[in-house]
């Protein structure tokens, strides 16, 4: 398997998991963590934490594939379209656990997701420019919306490596944890956040994507549609309770 799953106390944990490779993604890889992503609509999931085996999250594409497929980019490119899109769509928070090195279309695959938890060894490289192609797989989309147009063409022209920190403070990396217990406090992070009122932060995350691209009256009025709903929830039932009982909150992400 080029995926792995681990789920518990509302979990799910989604490594890529070839190492030898680097977690350089192939075709099979990509329709492996689509159909892992299809089944976390599991209301049983309420946060998931995609991350990678061994040393590496992903150096991107697998380029010995390229050599041998006979489709073309734009045929290729809907296997990590469908991914792309099923991370933004789930409502329910997506972290991405960044063990070290993101390159090219597993840079992507990062910022895709809701939050980035990096380890002090990992560093991002956009890479596509280095050999001639375009940012792909939601690139342009998301970095520019991240560090600004101005630094994401800089990013994207000249394929620096970004460590850690320097991702920081451009604001593409959320936290970073220390190599030695990486694990440990990314998992422990992304728990506590499975435990949290997980419809609300799905809802909320579905508010940003919409904000992009809506006036202000639409906004307000998709506010309203949201708040309803989350306003009808068991959770804010519970969390009203907790408050006027003076106790943490049990969310059941209902």
């Amino acid at each position: 398997m080029v995926i792995t799953q681990h789920q518990e106390a509302g979990l799910l944990t989604l490594t890529l998991n070839r190492p030898d490779a680097l977690n350089a993604i192939t075709t099979e890889l990509l329709v492996e963590l689509g159909h892992a992503l299809e089944k976390a609509q599991d209301p049983a999931v309420r946060a998931i934490l995609l991350t990678g085996a061994g040393r590496a999250f992903s150096v991107g594409q697998d380029l010995k594939e390229v050599q041998v497929r006979q489709e073309s980019f734009k045929d290729h490119l809907r296997h990590y379209n469908r991914v792309i899109k099923l991370l933004q769509h789930l409502e329910k928070p997506v972290l991405a656990a960044i063990n070290g090195a993101a390159a090219g279309a597993g840079f992507s695959l990062t910022l895709a997701c809701d939050l980035r938890l990096a380890s002090e060894s990992a560093f991002f490289t956009p890479a596509f420019s280095r050999i001639g192609l375009v940012p792909d797989s939601g690139m342009s989309y998301f970095l520019p919306r991240i560090v600004g147009w101005n630094k994401a063409f800089d990013l994207l022209t000249f394929s620096p490596r970004v460590t850690a920190e320097e991702a920081f403070e451009l604001g593409i990396v959320d936290r970073i944890f220390p190599v030695d217990t990486f694990q440990e406090q990314a998992r422990a992070f992304a728990l506590e956040l499975a435990q949290g009122p997980t419809l609300a932060l799905g809802l909320t995350k579905q508010l940003l994507c919409r904000s992009g691209s809506a006036t202000l009256e639409e906004m307000l009025d998709y506010e309203a549609e949201m708040q309803d709903r989350a306003g009808q929830s068991q959770d804010h039932h519970e969390g009203m309770q907790a408050f006027l009982e003076k106790r943490p909150s049990r969310f059941s992400g209902m």
